[in-house]
Parts: C-alpha cells; sequence; structure tokens
C-alpha cells in the first residue's frame, strides 16, 4: 500500500509547493499525484460539509497564467469528474472571482478552486479553496490533506461513474468540464458596483477624463482594465503588463515588491495619470498611486480603505495586521474609528473580524499592510478589484473638485524610516527557541528606561522607544511556518532605526542560534 505525505504542501489556509523543475536542485512536490489526491480530499471534504453526494456537487475551477496551470487544472478535472461531479472550467480567472462563483445565481457553486501562488516565483503553484462561506481555514486544509493521504477516507466518495466519457489529447486523457465565463460576469459586477456608486444606471460612462494606469504585473488582473474600467470611459492607455504571461518577465506581480512599485509610480507619472493601479497575480491585493507619484500602500492603503469605509460605517472597527505604524493608528482614530492590531496573516485579520460581528461589534473593515483588505459589504472576501473599484469611486468623485484620494489620507504620517529584519533560527525546536527570546526580550524591554511594552498585544512583543532623540517602535515576532523572527523597526527619525538596533542588538547577541548578519 502506498503512502502518502503531502503535510509539506500546506501554507496555512493555502496549498502550495513547486510545480516546475527549475535545475536548482528542488524537485516538484506539486505533481500529478498530489494533485490528484488533494483534489479528492476536497471533494470528500465538500459532500461531508454540504450533505450533498459527489454526483450531486458542482465546483468552479479557474488559475492564475502560471506556465504550470494547465496541467493542474487537467489534473484537477481528471480527479473530479469522474464521481459525476459537475465541473465548470473558469479558465484564467482571480481568486476573489472564483469565491463569486459561489456567490452569483447563474454559477451557484457548492465549491471553488483557484489555480495559484500568489506572488511566488514563476516555478510555484497551489490551490485555494472556496465554499459559499468564504475560504477555508487551516484547520479545513488540515482535513483535506487528511483525506488525501487516506486510501479508507477517499473510498467513501464511492464508485467512479462510467458514463462521463473522456478525451484523448496529446496522449493525456482529458474529461470534461463546463466551460465558464466566469469573468465576463465578473467585470460586469464591478462595472454595476461603479456606476451605482457614482449615481448612473447603467450604460453610461462615468469615468469619462479620468487617465488611470493598471499594472496587472502580466498575472490575472489586466481584465480590470480592458472589462471595467476602459468600458466606463477611463483612458487606460498608458496601462502596462495587462497581457499574462507565465513568465512574469517585467517585475514580480506584487504590490509590496518595491521594484513593482517603482515601475507604476514612473508610467503614472510619465504619462500625467490621475491614479494608479497595481495587483498581485490572482488579484486579491492590491494597492494604488497617486496622480504626484506618491505609493498608497502599506500603511497608506490600510489608511484609505479606512477613510472610504469611515464615510458609510461611521465608529466603526479596523482590523489590521501586527506591524501597522502608531502614525496609522492616530490616522484611523482621528476618523473616528477604532483600530484593533492583530496578527500577521490575512486569514487571521479577516477571521478576527468576522469573530467581532459575530461578538456584536461592528466591523466593516478587515486589512493587512500586504493589500488584503476585506469589506464586510463584499463578503468579507480579501478582493483587489473590489477595493479598487472603492478607490476608483472615489477617485471620481474628488476629480470633479480638482482633487484626488491622496487627499484623503493627507493628514496620515509616514516614518521617516522602516525597516524589516528577518533572523533565521538554526536550532531544531526553533519555536520553542523563538518563545524563550520573545519572554526574555519582554522582560528585558521592561527593564530600560527609553522603552515601553505595548499592551495589549496579539502577536510577538511590540515595544515603544523614546529616548528623547529617537522615537519609534520596535515588533519582534515568531514566523508562522519558517525558521526565523522577523523584526518591524519603525523610526520618526532619520538614521533611528539604526539607534535602536545599536540598543537591541547586544541583547539578541546573547543568543547562538539566532543569526543577525
Amino acid at each position: 500500500m502506498a503512502v502518502y505525505d503531502f503535510k509539506e504542501l500546506q501554507n496555512g489556509s493555502d496549498i502550495r509547493g513547486i510545480a516546475l523543475e527549475t535545475g536548482s536542485g528542488e524537485k516538484p512536490n506539486l505533481t500529478e499525484r498530489s494533485a490528484d489526491r488533494i483534489g479528492k480530499g476536497f471533494l470528500l471534504w465538500l459532500s461531508r460539509k454540504t450533505g450533498k453526494a459527489p454526483g450531486e456537487l458542482r465546483i468552479s475551477v479557474g488559475r492564475d497564467p502560471r506556465l504550470s496551470g494547465p496541467d493542474l487544472q487537467r489534473w484537477l478535472t481528471n480527479a473530479l469528474v469522474p464521481y459525476g461531479v459537475c465541473l465548470l472550467d473558469c479558465g484564467l480567472a482571480t481568486t476573489p472571482a472564483m469565491f463569486m462563483s459561489t456567490v452569483f445565481p447563474e454559477f451557484a457553486c457548492d465549491g471553488a478552486v483557484m489555480i495559484t501562488a500568489s506572488h511566488l516565483p514563476y516555478e510555484r503553484n497551489g490551490f485555494k479553496f472556496f465554499t459559499r462561506g468564504g475560504g477555508l481555514e487551516k484547520t479545513d486544509i488540515a482535513r483535506i490533506i487528511e483525506y488525501a493521504e487516506s486510501d479508507t477516507q477517499l473510498a467513501d466518495l464511492g464508485p467512479k461513474t462510467d458514463d462521463m466519457g473522456y478525451v484523448i489529447t496529446d496522449g493525456l486523457v482529458v474529461y470534461p468540464a463546463h466551460s465558464a465565463d466566469l469573468m465576463t460576469a465578473y467585470s460586469a459586477h464591478l462595472r454595476k458596483i461603479i456606476t451605482r456608486s457614482l449615481g448612473f444606471a447603467g450604460g453610461e460612462r462615468p469615468l469619462e477624463g479620468l487617465k488611470i494606469v493598471v499594472d496587472a504585473g502580466n498575472g490575472s488582473g489586466g481584465f480590470y482594465a480592458r472589462d471595467v474600467l476602459e468600458p466606463l470611459g477611463a483612458d487606460i492607455g498608458s496601462s502596462q503588463f495587462l497581457d499574462p504571461d507565465g513568465n512574469f518577465p517585467n517585475h514580480i506581480p506584487n504590490p509590496e515588491n518595491q521594484e513593482a512599485m517603482d515601475s507604476i509610480r514612473l508610467a503614472v507619472t510619465a504619462n500625467g495619470a490621475d491614479l494608479g493601479l497595481i495587483f498581485d497575480t490572482d488579484v486579491d491585493r492590491s494597492s494604488a498611486v497617486a496622480s504626484d507619484g506618491r505609493e498608497i500602500s502599506r500603511n497608506a492603503i490600510v489608511a484609505l480603505a479606512a477613510a472610504i469605509t469611515a464615510k458609510d460605517s461611521p465608529g466603526t472597527t479596523v482590523v489590521t495586521d501586527s506591524v501597522t505604524s502608531d502614525h496609522l493608528t492616530d490616522f484611523i482614530e482621528g476618523l473616528g474609528l477604532k483600530h484593533l492590531r492583530f496578527r500577521r496573516g490575512y486569514r487571521n485579520v479577516i477571521g478576527k473580524a468576522i469573530e467581532l460581528e459575530g461578538e456584536g461589534t461592528d466591523c466593516a473593515l478587515a486589512i493587512e499592510t500586504s493589500g488584503h483588505c476585506a469589506m464586510k459589504d463584499n463578503y468579507f472576501m480579501d478582493d483587489g478589484a473590489y477595493l479598487a473599484a472603492r478607490i476608483v469611486i472615489e477617485e471620481a468623485r474628488m476629480h470633479r473638485d480638482g482633487k484626488s484620494v491622496s487627499d484623503m489620507i493627507a493628514d496620515l504620517v509616514e516614518p521617516a524610516e522602516a525597516v524589516e529584519y528577518r533572523m533565521p533560527i538554526d536550532c531544531g525546536d526553533f519555536k520553542e527557541y523563538a518563545q524563550k527570546i520573545l519572554d526574555d526580550i519582554r522582560t528585558w524591554a521592561e527593564e530600560q528606561r527609553e522603552m515601553t511594552v505595548v499592551e495589549p498585544n496579539f502577536e510577538g512583543v511590540r515595544v515603544s522607544y523614546d529616548d528623547g532623540k529617537v522615537k519609534g517602535w520596535f515588533l519582534i515576532r515568531m514566523s508562522l511556518h519558517e525558521p526565523l523572527m522577523p523584526m518591524n523597526v519603525e523610526s520618526d527619525s532619520a538614521s533611528g532605526c539604526e539607534a535602536m538596533m545599536l540598543k537591541i542588538k547586544p541583547f539578541l547577541n546573547r543568543y547562538d542560534h539566532l543569526s543577525l548578519s
């Protein structure tokens, strides 16, 4: 009997792995065998979740432009269709659109699978799973893997259906799936949101006179320029890297990547655009660029989303990840909102917002500095295109008065410096070792005159710093998945991060298995 072990493919609430040979020596682990069995594991999980037999289920599958996407989609199709599943082939799609295939009545899917590895290198790929309740949690993925590793569990799927048929293409068996034009429906959905918000009934061109640069990074986001903005009248002629290309030849499709942000900043300023929008590969994240070239990312994209949310949800709570700045808290509270700084990981941030809602606390926005933004009025789905639509709506309104969305965050103070250090741990039980460091640094910081340990705090140890010359903060935490400790440092003065590190490094040097190099 074969023994299967797919646990290394779990990355929090996603499946991630190596899908292509690169010559680096790393062997692919997201293979036909793993895709087949994980697909069946998801089918069994969904069948038990919904109470439906496999042959009664309706599942959509889509992918980003990665080179390994077509093979993975074929392997999933071959895994699911023989059990009688009604499978919708959505082709090139985005992660939020795949979720919406469970919401749109014309698709009415019980589950959805997006084949993507977000911004990771081209040789990587993975699966994101959805139901009508949203994205799956870490515990759900662990259960799917448990099923995938067990012949006994998968036997509960029952017999395969004999009458589904298959075709031979280039010598490969391919089972049929129903073609579904999901992205056309999703684009129409976004256009309707923009037109109605701007007071139009539909069919008009409310974005006439706006020049908007879209940078899709050769991922799945090119549709946003061509199928959402241009039909509404926007000038998208200066947009770049709209064509999908799984080699990602121009820059990493990632709003957190400085090369990517520099590229769109240049495009906006060189072409005199009113606004720039940049997406990651699968369009569940986005950031923006103002007409003057100002990056609206990290703290600024959180601030802008909060300012937009405040208009419709006064007094609401905004949940963010742990590395947001003190100045951002001041800005959010200045809007009359509440700020809850939680933990890194977009599922953590979203999950906390949903938990607060369930407890009776109004929470309209959950957003991570990476650009994952989930709004209550959009099913708490982290949707970069939906955030972009909300930004475009505000830009159109501001444009009428000779202003721009950057004016909405004019009061946000940015730190003079912001640095992230990633310190590897080279011992066996890295989590226990990291926890010892966190416990020790908390005790040590409490004894330092210029330091104040911040409470409440939900991840690692956060410390405010003020020695009369340098003012700032640092957060040291344990990585969720890797043997390392990230440390974020921000200062309100030039060279302040270096000054803080001169104080902190002698303490960290006590730990032989923590590398500061």
